[in-house]
């Protein structure tokens, strides 16, 4: 264990944890201080002034990183047969229906995201304890319930992600991995910070973006100052 506390202090030395960063000079310093031999995911926490147990304060959206996240998605597309092959030409990686919500039922949850249309949420909705969780609902917030399938799965494989406040007020976002360049990482936050403040809720009162913090897996939170992406 020493080693690796040796690297973490030496890695964390790189960088000074009470100064708040710029948005490119973070994505700079996430490369720096993370240690892990594989290529971790690089992570924003953004907490917001909002109470999102009220309806009219929920900040929820959906964003395309411009570089993709670094991670291959695994789509299911729950759709009638005369769909099936445009869900499949867009890339899909599961397509079905009946034999794929027994499955889900049995408790396989196997992807990162599932696209289905309005005509079968009826036989979908009734996954929620097991989807909800796992945040693999399909939602037509977020596009994942549509009759544009093809362009949903396309989107999906392409890096759109979507992104919802949680109980805390924090919105938690992967936008890449620390094999990126900076400025790839820096451009994938941008969208996703911007994405957040145009989506600022009229009855929220005092300060929207209260902090910022970009990590890596096992590395430590890096501090933004909003005022470099507002």
């Amino acid at each position: 264990m020493a080693t690796l506390t040796k690297k973490r202090k030496a890695a964390d030395a790189k960088f000074d944890a009470s100064k708040a960063y710029s948005v490119e000079e973070a994505s700079k310093v996430v490369k720096d201080i993370t240690t892990t031999k594989f290529d971790a995911s690089v992570d924003l926490a953004i907490r917001l002034g909002v109470d999102p147990r009220k309806a009219n304060q929920m900040v929820r959206g959906t964003v395309t990183l411009p570089h993709g996240t670094g991670k291959t998605m695994r789509v299911l597309a729950l759709v009638t047969p005369d769909k099936e092959a445009e869900a499949k030409a867009a890339g899909a990686d599961y397509v079905g229906l009946d034999e794929y919500i027994e499955k889900i039922k049995g408790g396989w949850t196997d992807v990162d995201v599932i696209i289905t249309m309005p005509s079968v949420m009826g036989k979908v909705g009734a996954l929620g304890r097991v989807l909800g969780p796992r945040g693999l609902m399909p939602n037509p917030k977020t596009g994942t319930v549509t009759m544009e399938i093809g362009k949903a799965v396309s989107d999906s494989k392409g890096g759109k992600i979507d992104f919802k406040v949680d109980k805390a007020g924090i919105v938690h976002a992967g936008i890449g991995r620390v094999s990126f360049d900076a400025q790839k990482i820096s451009e994938n936050a941008m969208e996703v910070l911007q994405a957040i403040v145009k989506l600022k809720p009229s009855s929220a009162k005092g300060t929207y973006v209260k902090s910022v913090f970009m990590s890596s897996t096992m590395s430590a939170g890096i501090q933004i100052d909003p005022k470099s992406f507002n």
